[in-house]
This record gives structure tokens, sequence and C-alpha cells, in this order.
């Protein structure tokens, strides 16, 4: 029992060990003995801030399939896993860190149980029927340190994705974050090829529902009708007289069905702005009164730069692409005039020329001037140069997208405190689950998220909070 924990790590290995300890077990009376003993073990070597959350998720997938064969019932599991689950619901990447496992074909553990296939379709905690069983000849009762407020229909699913979604009770977190990441794989790669997410997509749409994945199928079209678009144009460009100085590809978004881009700015140089009109110009003849706004600071660029020894090739973001590109009017730029000529916060473009120092391509002359380094000097020292080595992000942080989605609400509450004077929080949320939350593609807010969002409106004077409840401030005060 005291190393139930590693039988548990080295399971499916482990598995001869783990039918003999259930064969002492029910023999035994050492049940409750076994259940503290392991909770103990999760919470002092698994619960705690120095483990990473994928570590806990990998467990937590084991200790799923270990203990099934330990009791059919699953009782032990459930007495035994709801501190880790109560933990991973405190950690911010819990959430991605399950969305990007079952996505990524890498990931052995729960890709797999994505692409078995299976039909059965995930239900929300909520949603479960405590006493409806299908096989009612087959019944058994519960064993006697059961939750009786827990349906057994749920402690005896097998499914390893249901159990991870409902850690939150909810399927709509992460239908929310699989959009997200589904939106940062198209465009950090910017690849035109979508057969594997469109694979993945249909096998997620046979566990969360069609529905939920509405947006998702929007998104994959638009790469799919970017592809053809882009080749129309290319060979309208092809058969011109005129041809653009750089060759641009464009990725064209149906900005309703994508969740909230990283703004940033960036202007770019003249010979990009104009490759870029010509290719608006192009389009608009295609689509007729349609037009496209750009988003500068998203994509890929293929560079090549001509230096005197050496000729380097390099994919990098936008901004990365231009900071360099600005160095072709002049070889030496301070800080202070490079940020000013691309509209750039200094942070931002000290990562960027970060970046290029760390790649050998550009030198610090002095305090906050950098020049071209035209000839490689093999004794240069570049292990003190820090820079960002992966790009950003495309997505907005999911703070900066929840408090996106939450004032989507504000009109709402704003009729409500109008016409009902004041309400207490409860009230507000009831009244937008009944209202504002209802499709299955709306935005959706707890109680705690609402809390917090209706105290920055109070505080910004938007709103005023007494007696336990929020309204409207009077006009003129």
């Amino acid at each position: 029992i005291e190393e139930l924990f590693n039988i548990i790590v080295d399971y499916p290995e482990s598995l001869k060990a783990l039918e003999d300890l259930k064969e002492c077990l029910e023999k035994t009376d050492l049940r409750a003995h076994l259940i503290n003993s392991l909770r103990s073990s999760f919470e002092s070597r698994l619960l705690h801030p120095g483990a990473e959350t994928t570590d806990i998720l990998t467990q937590y997938v084991s200790a799923i399939r270990a203990l099934r064969v330990l009791d059919t019932s699953g009782v032990i599991l459930e007495n035994v896993c709801e501190p880790v689950k109560a933990y991973l619901r405190t950690r911010d990447d819990t959430v991605r860190c399950i969305v990007t496992s079952l996505t990524d074909e890498n990931s052995s553990e729960l890709s797999e149980e994505l692409l078995q296939g299976d039909t059965k379709t995930i239900e929300d905690v909520h949603t479960l029927d405590s006493d409806n069983e299908d096989d009612e000849g087959e019944w058994m009762p519960d064993p006697i340190d059961a939750d009786p407020s827990k349906p057994s229909k749920s402690r005896k699913s097998s499914d390893i994705i249901s159990m991870l979604v409902n850690i939150y009770g909810s399927r709509d977190l992460f239908v929310s974050e699989y959009r997200t990441l589904l939106a940062d794989r198209i465009l950090s790669s910017f690849n035109y090829d979508i057969a594997k997410e469109l694979r993945y997509l249909e096998l997620l749409k046979l566990r969360f529902g069609e529905s939920h994945l509405q947006f998702c199928e929007v998104m994959l079209k638009d790469v799919a009708d970017s592809r053809r678009i882009n080749t129309n144009i290319h060979s309208k460009i092809e058969s011109s007289e005129q041809k653009p100085e750089i060759e641009i590809h464009g990725m064209i978004l149906s900005n309703v069905f994508w969740p909230t881009f990283r703004e940033e700015k960036l202007e770019l140089p003249e010979q990009v702005k104009s490759s870029m009109e010509n290719y608006t110009e192009q389009f608009k003849s295609l689509k007729g009164s349609r037009t496209l706004q750009w988003k500068p600071h998203l994509g890929l660029v293929e560079l090549e730069l001509e230096l005197e020894d050496r000729t380097l090739s390099f994919t990098v973001t936008p901004a990365r692409a231009a900071t360099i590109m600005y160095f072709q009017q002049k070889p030496r730029w301070s800080l202070e005039e490079l940020s000013s000529a691309m509209h750039m916060s200094s942070s931002m473009l000290r990562r960027c020329l970060g970046y290029w120092l760390g790649q050998g391509v550009l030198k610090q002359e002095s305090q906050d001037v950098y020049v071209v380094l035209e000839k490689n000097r093999g004794g240069q020292d570049l292990q003190d140069v820090v820079y960002d080595a992966e790009g950003e992000s495309a997505m907005a942080t999911s703070q900066d997208q929840r408090e996106g989605e939450l004032q989507i609400f504000w009109s709402y509450i704003v009729g409500m405190l109008t016409n009902l004077d004041s309400l207490p929080l409860d009230r507000i949320h009831s009244m937008l689950r009944m209202f504002a939350m209802s499709g299955p593609n709306t935005s959706q807010c707890n109680v705690d998220d609402l809390k917090r969002f209706l105290e920055k409106k109070v505080r910004d004077g938007e709103l005023q909070f007494v007696s336990g409840k929020y309204k409207l401030p009077r006009p003129g005060k």
C-alpha cells in the first residue's frame, strides 16, 4: 500500500501488482487505510508549486487507469483524486495543457484517447442522470464509502477525456481554449495545409457536439478559402506588367468567428506597405465592394540577408523582419530613432533588436545604438546576448480575452439596471444565464468572473454598490 504511488507511476507495467493488491483488499479491511495513504502521497509528492501541470495531469491519467483495475466501482478513484482535481482547478494553465495534449500527435497519452474515435459525447457534470442506469440487470450497489451526493454513472465512467473535461464541470472552457489554440497554431505556422486540424476537429465534434465547434469550422474554412483566393490573386499579379517588390501571401479571416488577436503598433517599411496595397487592390477586384483590414504584426516573413561575407536565411515575425529592413535605409540606428520610425514601444523593439544581436547580424556600438555587422568576426562573444527566441503568440492573453468577452454582457447589465433600478450579484448572474448565455457559441461567465467585472465597473465609476446591490449612478453625480 505504501508503494501504491510508485505502482501507479509504472502503470501498465505494474498491472500484476495491482491485481494482487485488489485481491488483498477484497480479503482485508484496509480500504480506508489505502485511500488515506494514497491521498497523502499525492498531496506531498504532486500537489505543490514545484510540480509541472503536465506532470500532474500525466499522473492523474495513470491514476484513473490504475485505480479502475483496483476498484471497478470508481469510489477509490473518486476519494483519492478529489484533491488532485481541486488543485488542478487552481492552476491557470490546466485547460491549455489538456487541450494541447489532446491535439498533439506527439503526446501519446491523451491524443491516443481522442484518436480512438469514441463517439460518446461528453456531458457536463450537472446534466448527468444520477439514477438512469442502462444496464439494470448488472446493477451493483456502491460501496459504503461512496459519496451519496454524486451520481454513480459519472463515477463508473471509464472515459478519461470526459473525466478531465469535467474537472471544471463544463465543456465551454475547453471549447474556448481549443478555439484559441487552433487560431494560434494557424497563425504561427501560416500554413494552408489544414488536413491534420480538420481530422482533430471532426474527432472533437464527436466528443463535444457539433454546435459547440461551429466557430472552429468557420476558422478552418477561412484557411481553405484563403488558399484559393491567394492563388487567384497571384495569378493576376503574375499576368500584370508591374509586379510588387515583395511577394505577399494573405490569410483572410472572418473577424467575428476568431478569438481576440494580440494588438501591437507597427509601422512597416514603404516597400512592404506598397506590396500590401497592391494585394488589397487585387482582392477588391475579385470580391467587389469587400476590402482588407491588415494586421501587420501577425504572420511570418521569409528573409534572405546579404552581408559582405555571408548570406543568411530566416523565417521571423513581421516585427523582427521590419526591424532589420529599416537597416537597409541606413546602417546605424539609435533605439529612440528606430522606435519613433516604427511606432513600436521601446521594450518590444529591444526584444527584436536582441534577436538580431543573437544571430550576429547586428552589434551594439554604444548605449542604445545599433549597427549592421557586415563581416562575421569569429571571436565575437554572443553568449551574453539575451533575446526572445520564441515568437509571441498571435492571440491576446487569456485575461485580455476574458475582459473582452465580459464586456459583451455590459449592455445587458445596463438594460437590467435601467429597468429594475438595482440588483444583487446572484440575480444579475442568473438573468445573464437566461438571456445572454443561452446559445451554444455565446461566451460564458461564472459568478466570480462577473463579480470582478462589476467591481471594476464600480472602481471606474460606471456602477454603484449600495447595500449589497449594484445600480447605475444617477446623471450629474
